[in-house]
């Protein structure tokens, strides 16, 4: 069992930065993939971004490469998503995920292990 609680979240202008942590509980938070999702409402959840057990991998969606950092602590058992010039278009719950298997940019959201509840970003323009 894993359980993920996600923090950060909050109201920022267009161009702001915001940096989302992700705390787990769990002494084997090293052996998941971890990552990030995101939901705009009325849209589906798609998959932002994902780092491997070390975190030598990483995988980005198309929209946040080169915007979004993601990197994780093992030893503080928590993931995190740098966000730096943000967009209106990044408004969504984020939601934090942990897969026992690779975790990359073509993972679907029913293939996720566990989630957190999500928190809010909001990008004023």
């Amino acid at each position: 069992q894993l359980q993920l609680v996600e923090s950060g979240g909050g109201l920022v202008q267009a161009g702001d930065s915001l940096r989302l942590s992700c705390a787990a509980s769990g002494r084997t938070f090293s052996s998941y993939y971890m990552g990030w999702f995101r939901q705009a409402p009325g849209q589906e959840r798609e998959f932002v971004a994902a780092i491997s057990w070390g975190g030598g991998s990483t995988y980005y969606a198309d929209s946040v490469k080169g915007r979004f950092t993601i990197s994780r602590d093992n030893a503080k058992n928590t993931v995190y998503l740098q966000m730096n010039i943000l967009k209106p278009e990044d408004t969504a719950v984020y939601y934090c995920a942990a897969e026992r298997g690779v975790f990359t940019s073509a993972t679907v959201p029913e293939a996720i292990d566990y989630w957190g509840k999500g928190t809010l970003v909001t990008v004023s323009s």
